[in-house]
């Protein structure tokens, strides 16, 4: 069961406008980074179903946020059909993330108040997503798209939720060009956690960059 239902996810990823997405197959290395972004002002959190075992990792996770980080709200990512979303679902995942939409997955996201947040890569995809319930977009990948198709795509649909996902970095300009383009929020991934970074522990650094970054997205809104 999750934790937080669909609108209280989407308050979460609203106000910081911000959801790393990490995966490693240690969940020892998992929970540190989940503490560290924890830390940073982080409240939503995308581990990737990416490895062997990762629904192992994941159950992990889960249990260690709900003692350790009782506010954070831990999804799961690179989701492409529905058995393996319902098994996530069973795991405790609060929001469910993919790059790219399939609408069998909405449903069971839906029928439990789950949100679904399907990669989608033009206006039509957008679109149909928006038909069947899901709230929030990702655009992805966000470094092949760019910031004027989220322009492009805001002007005539100004109501649309867009994450953007992939090749945003931590920086002031980057982050600034994202959110004056009009999106919701922004995922990232390695740029957030530098391999050398990871494998040193510097778990510092990653509560540190955390802070920088939610910070430019919040000047970036005002």
């Amino acid at each position: 069961m999750a934790k937080f239902d669909k609108i209280a996810v989407l308050n979460k990823i609203g106000s910081t406008g911000m959801v790393p997405v990490f995966y490693h197959k240690d969940a020892e290395v998992a929970k540190k980074v989940v503490k560290a972004c924890y830390d940073g002002g982080v409240r939503a959190f995308e581990f990737t179903n990416r490895g062997d075992f990762a629904q192992e990792v994941f159950a992990e996770i889960v249990k260690f946020a709900a003692k350790e980080c009782p506010e954070m709200a831990i999804g799961i990512g690179s989701i492409v059909d529905p058995a393996t979303a319902a098994m996530y679902l069973q795991l405790g995942a609060n929001f469910v993330v993919g790059p790219l939409f399939n609408p069998e997955i909405a449903k069971v996201c839906n029928r439990r108040s789950v949100a679904y947040t399907p990669g989608c890569g033009s206006v039509s995809e957008v679109g149909f997503a928006q038909e069947v319930g899901c709230d929030l977009c990702k655009v992805f990948p966000g470094d092949v798209y760019g910031t004027n198709f989220v322009k492009g795509l805001m002007a005539p649909m100004p109501w649309s939720k867009l994450m953007v996902t992939g090749g945003v970095e931590p920086t002031k300009e980057n982050l600034t060009a994202w959110i004056k383009a009009g999106v919701f929020c922004v995922g990232m991934g390695s740029k957030l956690f530098p391999n050398d970074k990871v494998a040193a522990e510097d778990w510092a650094y990653v509560t540190a960059k955390c802070k920088e970054a939610l910070g430019y997205i919040a000047e970036a809104r005002k």
